[in-house]
């Protein structure tokens, strides 16, 4: 597998990530998808206590993104008061922000098994 570019990807993913821990974002989990050869490279998954951390946590995304020159090409500005997942569509990284309920229900780190989880 080429790493070139992937690598900046990965790199950009491993620090989303602990940009999201940084800011109390729970169980944060890196995911390279990269072997399944899907419509993207890493997922990052963090679990928010409230739409209130939620918005916070996006804004720090929103913030390293600008300042990196990458794009977001999904991720609402405006939530509503019970948001319960929001998912950020950087292209090669798609960040979900979900609340325990939310993940709970939808187990991605188990739907997405086979991906490699990264220590950061």
């Amino acid at each position: 597998m080429d790493d070139t570019l992937p690598t900046t990807n990965k790199a950009a993913a491993l620090t989303l990530g602990g940009i999201l821990r940084e800011h109390k974002g729970g169980d944060v989990v890196v995911m390279d998808l990269r072997p399944l050869r899907i419509w993207t490279d890493f997922f990052i998954i963090a679990t928010v206590s409230s739409t209130t951390h939620l918005r916070g946590l996006e804004r720090y995304i929103r913030e390293y993104a600008h300042g990196q020159g990458l794009d977001i090409r999904y991720g609402p500005s405006k939530q509503p008061s019970d948001a319960e997942w929001n998912l950020i569509d950087m292209g090669d990284i798609v960040i979900h922000l979900m609340t325990a309920k939310s993940r709970s229900f939808y187990e991605l780190e188990r739907l997405w098994s086979a991906a490699e989880i990264l220590s950061f």
